[in-house]
């Protein structure tokens, strides 16, 4: 580079050649729309932990654990003659109270 180059490179860089540009909050409103970065790192761990959760379940066989753990409460019940007892409202609700807890639980291991 010439000296005359390098002098109007001086000269642009200067605190005394320079202009502010009044950005009308413009900055602002940008960085406000920004994704946090350790928000995607949470959705990223988030993620990675219930894709390991649930290769993990299907690996392990957890399908038919679960089936057969059903399965043997229902025939239990049966054999109990608790079923003509048991009100059909009743065992919904408890069946979406056990969902609730286990979903909880998985989600406090996330």
């Amino acid at each position: 580079m010439t000296e005359n180059d390098d002098k109007l490179i001086e000269q642009f860089l200067s605190t005394a050649g320079r202009r502010e540009m009044a950005d009308d909050g413009f900055t602002r409103r940008v960085m406000r729309h920004l994704p946090d970065r350790r928000e995607r790192f949470v959705q990223w761990w988030t993620r990675l932990g219930f894709t390991l959760a649930l290769v993990l379940f299907l690996a392990l066989d957890g399908v038919e654990v679960l089936w057969n753990a059903v399965r043997e409460a229902f025939t239990s019940m049966v054999e109990q003659g608790m079923a003509s007892n048991a009100d059909p409202k009743s065992l919904l609700i408890a069946g979406a109270v056990l969902l609730f807890l286990a979903y909880k639980k998985i989600a406090s291991l996330a």
